[in-house]
């Protein structure tokens, strides 16, 4: 996938002439944060936060579920991870368990109630993100969607040639 605009396109953003108000990183994180704070909003009558949801959301979908893997997921230290887990585990919505395999891995798993609670955000989520895609049409939602995964897709280029920077054409 292009990383570049073709040589015909100038590029979008010009260092003598750039506002944040128009960086498009600036207006992601702007939307970020809204959708998290209205999220916070509606989840914190279950007595959770963002920090503590967020993993509980993404333990019910299985896959990888110790702290590191967890914390390396959803983009943030251990440390932090770890004391989220410790408190969704004093609620009584998450359980630590010693691997049978390897004692040192220590897996987490949701609790009945975790998984009650987890089945919650779904509808949270989808309420939050309709309200903010209000006016939108359904064309508009898909390109919004799709030109996200472009610049993900463009962004991953980005890493890979500064990973590789010898294997990038000249």
């Amino acid at each position: 996938m292009p990383v570049s605009p073709p040589a015909s396109h100038a590029p979008f953003y010009d260092p003598g002439h750039f506002q944040p108000q128009d960086s498009v990183g600036y207006l992601m994180r702007k939307v970020l944060s809204s959708i998290r704070t209205q999220a916070d909003a509606r989840v914190a009558t279950h007595d959770l936060t963002y920090a503590q949801w967020l993993p509980l959301y993404k333990l019910s979908h299985g896959g990888e579920t110790t702290v590191a893997c967890l914390a390396r997921d959803l983009e943030t230290d251990p440390a932090s991870m770890t004391r989220a887990l410790d408190r969704l585990e004093a609620k009584g919505l998450v359980v630590r368990e010693r691997s049978t395999t390897d004692r040192r891995v220590v897996q987490l798993a949701l609790t009945e109630e975790g998984r009650t609670v987890a089945a919650l955000v779904p509808a949270v989520l989808s309420e939050v993100l309709n309200g903010h895609l209000t006016g939108f049409s359904h064309e508009e939602w898909q390109c919004l969607l799709g030109m996200l995964r472009r610049m993900l897709a463009n962004g991953e280029a980005l890493r890979q040639q500064a990973v590789h920077p010898l294997d990038t054409p000249r």
